[in-house]
């Protein structure tokens, strides 16, 4: 009973228990500076402006992330406020600029959400700022009131988010990749010994640690998420660790010695396993010792070649090794088949390596990373400004079919719809209505439906209850400060666990009161607050059934079919120039980086489908896939690509055909490869007229033939094409048209 009562108080890590941390601190901001501007100054306008800047802030807003890492947004953010304050204030002067000015504002705060979770987490609450004072009176006289009372409030909200109920920590993303970088280093080992092969714990091991690595496991405040050069290549280290550990566990038996009565033996290539390891030790040893938080300092400059190298030199060397070694191996066409085949998949291996230690050290060191190391094809962003990443993120996603852009519209649009009505019909209290429309307005209309049913079933209780308050408590100002505090701790803590029907009626009860101490209340303002949140509730309702009202379920299953067509022309034309030879070329491919930009829109598509906690009614027809290994897939077709078409350093930039039957065969697995991934794609968007066709793992197919002297390059070809077969027997493994939907988790709801 103890441990219960433990783990569900204010130290614990249960629902109620993260809510009541959040409840007081917000509670103890809004009311202190509620109270020191409406009884002890006696400054209306400021209390108000107080209040709502500590609840828009942490009561509507959902800022990922420690205490101390809120209170660092919310002031960066405090700039961003007083212009939304202040631009609200001079739009009021007509309704068609207020209009005007939250149709752009609304846009372009929601549009915000592309640049990561923190920006999508403030970003109701930066809208609430706009709304609260484009509403009449039009009074810039009061500006400076405004502007004050919301400092205040948001400065009391950051020295409670700093200082006050600190969040248990999180595991950071860089200290579970280095996790996973370790048990990448120790299934190398394996591979690397007797029997030469990954098995028993260390296989359940890699597969459990690769699972940690994916962004549905992670905290959302240390998911990699954001646009800039560090976070794109933490983001790149984990898929990269995910790569290598799936490669190091699918590794071929080594060939037999001859003679020795079946006895495997080592490759007797180059040592890449054992200089992987090392790639992954160090990896490990980096991301653990520049954890989050800790300043980063430039690198000192080199004093000579007598000075005894750093972390950063010794992991530049590894990798250094690992690469020659890669070259090497491929470079080397000696071998019977079965050598020839491991040792294009130790290639593979190699290759996930270089690309873990590349992002790893990006991650950790920035544009201070080593350059002659980072492959700029694929760690395409290393060496663009800031400004220059954040506009490459942002004009990706100006486009109808990214999510982020669909949901910036229909949210625009539904608020400067509200603000038409408020300002045309003078609603009393519009912003209540306004404040609906933001809450209520889901990314789905299925969603939108069933949030607004509960939301109006709670208003109307909370209305009841606000009326019978305000008539019990008449002009009773003592009565209503008392009560405030704790009722506002209560529906702070209550009201995003128990859903949105408990978070309206407690929060209708919660502004009853607050406005009760600005001015005389009678029952009838619990009325008005039910007809604006029926008011705000219907424009909702209705800019989410007009406007994309299937959120990212239909955009997931095209992003994701046009990123698998794109794939399969890669794959396609890869395997021809492959078999043609000629000229090869350093740099982007043709083909690749539209392929780069499906990739971008369908990852952006997952991450919204994985918050949307109500589908469809007929999700249940959609195929059971694996969306996460779909996005993994399109990143190996490209890594793949890249490295069978690129020269190696020190090789020719002419490549020899092949001959007749590997050709033969390298088209042959290619045009397999691109056929099913073609199927996948129908089957996640079908047209009226798509055949049906299974899409289930692969039927057992006899192997590749093992031409007399084939050359390496075509062993590497056929192992990058046959590891594209087993991700796309993950990606579909289970599919089928009954196959249930996975379950999900509610998103928090918000008063």
């Amino acid at each position: 009973m103890g441990a219960d009562r433990g783990r569900t108080g204010l130290r614990g890590t249960g629902a109620y228990a993260a809510a009541g941390r959040r409840s007081a601190r917000v509670t103890l901001a809004a009311c202190a500076g509620f109270y020191l501007f409406r009884y002890g100054l006696d400054q209306r306008t400021a209390a108000t402006y107080a209040l709502f800047g500590a609840v828009s802030m942490a009561g509507l807003s959902r800022i990922p992330g420690t205490g101390r890492q809120r209170a660092a947004v919310l002031v960066r953010l405090l700039p961003l406020a007083w212009f939304l304050i202040a631009a609200g204030t001079l739009l009021a002067v007509h309704t068609w600029t207020a209009v005007l000015g939250m149709l752009v504002i609304g846009f372009t705060l929601a549009f915000a959400a592309a640049a990561g979770p923190r920006p999508a987490g403030a970003g109701p609450g930066l809208q609430l700022l706009y709304i609260l004072p484009s509403f009449p009176p039009y009074a810039p006289d009061t500006l400076d009131e405004r502007l004050i009372g919301a400092t205040v409030g948001i400065g009391l909200l950051i020295a409670a988010e700093a200082f006050l109920f600190p969040d248990p920590p999180t595991v950071p993303y860089r200290e579970i990749a280095a996790r996973a970088a370790g048990t990448a280093a120790r299934c190398a080992a394996a591979a690397d010994t007797a029997p030469y092969t990954v098995g028993g714990a260390l296989l359940d091991e890699a597969q459990r640690v690769s699972q940690s690595l994916r962004p549905s496991q992670v905290a959302e405040a240390d998911r990699p998420a954001g646009p800039s050069l560090r976070e794109r290549a933490l983001a790149h280290t984990g898929l990269a660790t995910r790569t290598l550990l799936n490669r190091l566990t699918r590794l071929p038996a080594a060939p037999a010695a001859p003679g020795q009565h079946g006895q495997p033996v080592a490759d007797a290539g180059p040592d890449l396993l054992r200089s992987v390891g090392r790639v992954c030790e160090e990896v490990a040893a980096q991301l653990r010792g520049a954890g989050p938080g800790r300043p980063r300092k430039r690198p000192e400059p080199d004093p000579g070649p007598q000075s005894d190298p750093g972390p950063e030199s010794e992991h530049h060397s590894a990798r250094t090794r690992l690469a020659q070694d890669r070259a090497a191996a491929a470079g080397t066409d000696a071998g019977d088949p079965d050598t020839l085949r491991r040792r294009a998949a130790l290639i593979e291996v190699a290759d996930a390596a270089l690309a873990m230690g590349t992002g790893a050290d990006l991650a950790v060191r920035g544009r201070a990373a080593g350059k002659e190391l980072v492959d700029t094809g694929r760690f395409w962003y290393a060496h663009h400004t800031a400004p220059a990443l954040w506009w490459y993120r942002l004009q990706g996603h100006a486009a109808g079919r990214s999510v982020f852009f669909q949901n910036a519209v229909r949210l625009g649009l539904a608020l400067a719809a509200a603000r038409t009505v408020a300002g045309l019909d003078t609603l009393p209290h519009g912003f209540w209505a306004m404040l609906a429309t933001l809450s209520l307005t889901r990314t789905t209309v299925t969603e939108t439906r069933t949030s607004i049913r509960q939301a109006l079933t709670g208003t109307l209780i909370g209305a009841l209850a606000a009326g019978t308050v305000l008539a019990l408590g008449g002009t009773d100002l003592l009565f209503y400060g008392i009560v405030l505090p704790p009722l506002m701790l209560f529906t702070f803590t209550v009201g995003p666990v128990r859903g949105i029907g408990w978070a309206q009626a407690l929060f209708t009860l919660v502004v009853a009161l607050v406005f009760a101490q600005l001015a005389p209340a009678t029952w009838r303002l619990a009325e008005v607050r039910l007809l604006d949140v029926l008011i705000g509730s219907a424009i909702g309702a209705v800019f989410g059934l007009l406007a994309w009202p299937r959120g990212a379920h239909d955009e997931l299953g095209r992003s994701v079919a046009v990123l698998l067509r794109g794939a399969a022309e890669v794959v396609v034309a890869t395997a021809a120039a492959l078999a043609a030879g000629g000229t090869r070329q350093t740099g982007p491919q043709p083909g690749h980086g539209s392929l780069q930009h499906s990739l971008a829109m369908a990852e952006s598509a997952f991450a919204q489908y994985q918050s949307e906690g109500v589908r469809p009614a007929d999700d249940a027809d959609r195929p059971a896939v694996d969306w996460q290994n779909a996005l993994m897939t399109a990143h190996h077709t490209l890594w793949g690509a890249r490295r069978l078409l690129e020269p190696a350093p020190g090789s020719p930039a002419t490549a020899p055909p092949l001959g007749t039957a590997e050709a033969e065969a390298v088209l042959r697995l290619g045009d397999r490869v691109a056929g099913r991934m073609l199927v996948a794609s129908a089957h996640l968007d079908p047209g009226d007229d798509t055949p049906k066709a299974p899409v289930g793992p692969r039927p057992p197919a006899p192997p590749p033939p093992e031409p007399p002297g084939a050359p390496a390059t075509y062993y590497a070809a056929v192992s990058w094409l046959e590891s594209l077969l087993a991700d796309l027997d993950r990606v579909t493994a289970g599919a089928s048209a009954t196959a249930p939907p996975p379950t999900r988790v509610p998103t928090p709801d918000r008063p």
